[in-house]
């Protein structure tokens, strides 16, 4: 486990909050996710991209106005969907001071398909300890002791996260990016969108006859 001065509560899927320092920085609170709409005295909150189950903007909201001095800070292209809640564009390269170091590393989404435009996606390196890189593959260049992995997702093959497990390279690391597991209809719409015309995709439930 971490050392006790860096402690990590997860909410469910990529939803986290690291205290460190005099910092309470909760990461990606998105609709896959629960029991972070109460948190008091936040610090700041991240967010990687724009995708919701990174980003619920129906709680995010009044989770702010219940921490009014917590910062909110995102990529540019969640900055867009903001809908005027105050923020702070982030991008590769930034360091920020949030009562613990911030680093920001990456720049784009992992590619769910070529047909599918990319989005920006930034992870974040949360007091030169914890590692987040949202929807991505970044290994960023710095020494990683706790890595949140991600572990199921449109746009990730196991062979690709063990390879950033073993890149990175961290002394504990721990599954984010997983509540798309029980939600195979995640795949289903892809499918459906991308199928070649003159193709039908239809969703067969067990024990049906087709």
């Amino acid at each position: 486990m971490p050392s006790t001065d860096l402690r990590l509560t997860r909410y469910g899927h990529s939803c986290l909050l690291v205290e460190h320092g005099d910092a309470r920085v909760l990461l990606d609170p998105g609709i896959f996710s629960r029991g972070f709409e109460s948190l008091q005295g936040l610090t700041a909150v991240l967010v990687t991209h724009q995708h919701p189950d990174h980003l619920d903007l129906d709680r995010l909201r009044p989770l702010l106005e219940a921490n009014p001095e917590a910062v909110l800070h995102c990529d540019a292209g969640s900055g867009e969907q903001l809908d005027g809640l105050p923020h702070r564009v982030v991008a590769d390269g930034d360091a920020l001071d949030l009562g613990t170091p911030v680093r920001v590393f990456g720049t784009q989404h992992a590619v769910i398909h070529p047909e599918i435009p990319r989005i920006p996606n930034v992870g974040y390196l949360v007091g030169e300890r914890f590692f987040t890189p949202g929807d991505a593959l970044t290994v960023p260049p710095a020494d990683v002791e706790v890595l949140g992995l991600p572990t199921a997702a449109p746009w990730l093959k196991l062979s690709e996260a063990v390879g950033l497990l073993r890149e990175i390279a961290p002394r504990l690391a721990f599954p984010v990016h997983d509540a798309v597991l029980a939600l195979p209809q995640i795949w289903y719409g892809q499918f459906a969108s991308l199928a070649p015309e003159g193709t039908e995709f239809r969703v067969v439930a067990p024990d049906a006859v087709v």
